[in-house]
């Protein structure tokens, strides 16, 4: 199994890549398997209405994250990737008064968006926490077509039979690739013998695909993100949702510029740049703005703000080194996904924030010059610093604490590369049994604490 780069990091739209980019993938999907005429039933004609349940944390907090509006907006055939949002949001308002979709291939289908996508509170579909159920009927009531979706997490969608046959599929799963690791201790292992770096044999295995534009995407990735913390630092405002919670990356970043030269600045003036670059990400993915799944939405904000903090504070930083530092990230991130989870509805908030972390550090070790050792120790380090952590957004949205929980992982990533590098890379617990033991966490873990906002914040918060 592979997962590419562009597998961990997928350009999209906020405010979620499991309640928001997953929803309106899985609706596109089946928009195709009805026009491949899947499924078909024995007397029925054609398909003239469709409709689609949620369930388990996509119900929970699905009103939060916009996730009856990315339904909507997938059966009007948007890809997150792709989205225009005024014309998205024309077509939904015309949607609402004609409550009819007229979908090329297929024709016009009966659908009112206000009414025919149901948030189900019962229990959660057995695939997995984020499920959904996208159906379409005949003329006279008959069913035509039902498929059973799981968003899983970093914007990744799993049919039911995907998930029961074969689970995660990454880009080109059957190519061969010269480093097929699917664990850090391959990976080690895999390097030890050729002499490569992670991020050589990352390369390595994305060209074996056959991606000549490897560089050209990864830069792209870099724009896109650098780009985001851009509009993030240049924004003032509410974000949407009702906590009234505001924007504050603006204001921050601006006192910083005003300190630069002072002799006053205090020496911890550092971890205040790399949280208001992660905040500026997530303030503009809780706006639904475009970012970059890192290896989520809702940690979005830690993998730029450290690769920010890498080209504009660190000595001898380079454009390659942005390169390598995502390549080895992606690396990191891809035996996560495979060996336990990122999604926040199945482990907790340490399988994002914590992920994103363990991404960040591996790629800043990388990036300044460290071994394969120190990279994984990093890698470990501050993904074990994140265990436990829970997922409770208050009102389902994702602004508190998820902002500056974001900021929070990146300073932890830098330390963590900060200390790995400081050592030779021999340490206790290998990332591998770390992962394990969040993966093991994730699995023990109350459902109230798992993007249900139904423990912790979401609930203590006053008014919430």
């Amino acid at each position: 199994m592979f997962l590419s780069v562009f597998d961990i990091f997928k350009i999209g739209v906020g405010p979620s890549s499991s309640h928001t980019m997953g929803p309106m993938l899985a609706a596109a999907r089946f928009l195709d398997a009805l026009r491949e005429d899947k499924g078909r039933k024995p007397g029925c004609r054609v398909p003239v209405r469709i409709e689609a349940s949620l369930h388990g944390s996509l119900a929970f907090t699905g009103k939060g994250h916009a996730t009856d509006r990315a339904v909507v907006l997938g059966l009007l055939g948007y890809r997150p990737e792709t989205l225009d949002p005024e014309e998205a949001e024309c077509r939904v308002t015309a949607l609402k008064v004609a409550r009819s979709i007229d979908i090329p291939g297929l024709g016009p289908l009966a659908f009112d968006p206000d009414k025919d996508v149901v948030f189900d509170y019962g229990p959660p579909l057995p695939g997995h926490a984020n499920g959904m159920v996208l159906r379409s009927f005949d003329a006279v009531g008959n069913l035509y077509l039902s498929e059973i979706y799981y968003s899983i997490g970093g914007g990744f969608v799993l049919t039911e039979r995907e998930l029961g046959n074969t689970g995660l599929k990454g880009s080109d799963a059957e190519v061969s690739r010269p480093y097929p690791f699917a664990t850090a201790a391959e990976m080690l292992a895999m390097g030890e013998a050729s002499g490569l770096g992670i991020a050589a044999m990352k390369r390595a295995n994305e060209a074996a695909g056959g991606d000549s534009a490897l560089d050209a995407g990864l830069d792209r990735l870099w724009v896109v993100m650098n780009a985001c913390i851009d509009r993030g630092l240049a924004t003032d405002g509410t974000l949407p949702g009702g906590l009234k919670v505001r924007r504050r990356a603006r204001a921050i970043h601006q006192t910083l510029l005003a300190e630069r030269g002072s002799n006053a600045v205090q020496p911890h003036a550092v971890n205040d740049w790399l949280s208001v670059y992660a905040m500026a990400v997530n303030e503009e993915n809780a706006a639904g703005g475009r970012v970059v799944t890192a290896p989520t939405n809702g940690a979005a904000g830690v993998v730029p703000a450290v690769i920010r903090y890498y080209r504009d504070h660190c000595v001898g930083a380079s454009h390659d080194g942005i390169r390598d530092f995502l390549l080895t990230a992606a690396a990191v991130g891809g035996i996560i996904k495979t060996n336990a989870s990122i999604s926040g509805a199945e482990v907790g908030c340490q399988g994002e924030v914590g992920s994103a972390a363990a991404m960040a550090a591996a790629g800043l070790c990388a990036a300044l010059g460290g071994s394969n050792a120190q990279i994984e120790n990093a890698a470990e380090i501050a993904l074990e610093h994140h265990l436990g952590m829970t997922c409770d957004p208050a009102r389902g949205l994702v602004q508190v604490p998820c902002i500056e929980r974001n900021g929070l992982g990146a300073i932890k990533a830098v330390a963590a590369a900060s200390l790995a590098l400081r050592g030779d890379g021999i340490h206790v617990v290998p990332l591998d049994a770390c992962i394990e033991t969040m993966h093991q966490t994730g699995l023990d873990m109350s459902v109230k604490y798992k993007e249900t906002s139904t423990g912790g914040l979401a609930v203590n918060l006053p008014g919430c």
